[in-house]
C-alpha cells in the first residue's frame, strides 16, 4: 500500500464579542452568539500516511502547538471514518500565529488537520469541509478551548454568529444548528500580543462568575448587531459594541490584558495614527487587533505602528481579513 499525502489550511479567527451558551447536553448545540473577524493567517497542516494502526506523530513549524489536540481530533474523526485509522500519520503543522492568544488557532488547527486527513484518503471536498468543521467544533467543546470560532470560520470575513452550535451536524452533515453570516474586505489589520502571557478559554467559560458577566454583556452589545442587514455599513457599530463589551464584561480590567491595550493605545498616539486606527481586545487572549476606523480605507504604512509596538515590548504582525468561504 503506497503512502498517502494530504494538505489542509484554515485561517484563524478573533472574537470581539460573545456569549457562553453551553447548557445543552449535545455538544453540537453548545457554542455562542458573537461577532468577530476571520483572518488570512492561520494553520497549514501536511499529513503523510502509511499503513499502520492509527498512530500519530506531530511536529510544529513556527510557533509551538499542542500535539494532544491533534491526537484528540484524530480520535474523533477516526470514529466517523474508520479507514483513517488504518494508517499511521506523520503530521507537520505550520502555525502562522501563536496559540493561547485569542486567534482561534485551536479551531483552525483542527479544521486544517481534518481536511488534510480526508484529502489524503480521497474524501470529496465539500463533504470533507463540512465534516472538518463538525469535528473541530467537537474538539473545541470537549477541550473547552473554544465556543464559536468554528461557526465563524464556516462563513469567513467579518462575522456575526446568530445562533450557537456547530455549523454542520448529524450523519448527513446537514447545516446547523450554529449559524453565522459574514462579509469581507481587503483591509489590513495589525495583531499585537504579549509573549509572556497567554490565556486558555476554559479559565473563563468554566467559571460561573465570568460566564454570567460575559453572557450578560454579550447579549446587550450584540442586540443591535443581530438586527438588520450585516454588511460593511455595520463596521462602526461592530467597533463601538466591541469596545463596550470589553468594558462591560470586565475583561479589559484584568491587568495583563489592560497592559497590552494601554501599550497599543499609547503607541498609536506616539506615531500620530489615532485618527486612522483603533485597538480592540481579542477574546480571550492577552492580545489586540488594531483595525481601521473606516473599513473602506486600508491602513497607511502599517509597518510604522508595528515597529513602535515592537519597541514597546509587544510582538506585532500585519494580517488581513479572511475571505468569505
Amino acid at each position: 500500500m503506497s503512502d498517502l499525502l494530504g494538505r489542509g489550511y484554515s485561517g484563524g479567527h478573533i472574537t470581539l464579542i460573545f456569549t457562553v451558551e453551553d447548557e445543552a447536553n449535545e455538544l453540537t448545540k453548545q457554542g455562542s452568539l458573537g461577532a468577530g473577524i476571520c483572518l488570512e493567517d492561520g494553520v497549514e497542516v501536511i499529513t503523510r500516511g502509511c499503513e499502520g494502526e492509527g498512530r500519530i506523530e506531530v511536529s510544529f513549524i513556527g510557533y509551538n502547538g499542542d500535539s494532544e489536540m491533534y491526537i484528540h481530533a484524530l480520535q474523533i474523526i477516526g470514529k466517523i471514518l474508520p479507514e483513517i485509522l488504518e494508517y499511521d500519520w506523520e503530521v507537520t503543522v505550520k502555525l502562522g500565529l501563536p496559540t493561547g492568544q485569542g486567534f482561534g488557532m485551536s479551531a483552525a488547527g483542527s479544521i486544517a488537520f481534518c481536511d488534510s486527513l480526508q484529502r489524503a484518503v480521497g474524501i470529496p471536498y465539500e463533504e470533507s469541509k463540512r465534516r472538518s468543521l463538525l469535528v473541530a467544533h467537537l474538539v473545541d467543546r470537549e477541550r473547552s478551548s473554544g465556543l464559536g470560532d468554528v461557526t465563524a470560520l464556516a462563513s469567513g470575513g467579518v462575522v456575526v454568529r446568530k445562533s450557537p452550535g456547530s455549523p454542520y451536524s448529524g450523519h448527513l452533515l446537514d447545516r446547523g444548528p450554529g449559524e453565522s453570516v459574514g462579509w469581507s474586505s481587503d483591509s489590513d489589520i495589525i495583531l499585537a500580543w504579549n509573549d509572556q502571557y497567554s490565556k486558555h478559554t476554559s479559565t473563563y467559560i468554566e467559571d460561573s462568575k465570568w460566564k454570567t458577566a460575559i453572557t450578560k454583556s454579550g447579549n446587550e452589545n450584540l442586540r443591535s448587531l443581530l438586527e438588520g442587514v450585516w454588511d460593511k455599513s455595520r463596521w462602526h457599530d461592530l467597533v463601538t459594541s466591541s469596545e463596550a463589551f470589553s468594558l462591560d464584561s470586565g475583561l479589559s480590567g484584568e491587568s495583563a490584558r489592560a497592559n497590552v491595550l494601554n501599550i497599543c493605545e499609547s503607541s498609536i498616539l506616539d506615531v500620530g495614527m489615532a485618527e486612522e486606527i483603533r485597538p480592540l481586545l481579542c477574546m480571550l487572549g492577552t492580545s489586540v487587533a488594531i483595525v481601521p476606523r473606516d473599513i473602506n480605507y486600508n491602513l497607511t504604512n502599517p509597518e510604522i505602528i508595528v515597529r513602535k509596538l515592537n519597541e514597546n515590548g509587544l510582538t506585532a504582525v500585519i494580517s488581513r481579513i479572511g475571505q468569505i468561504l
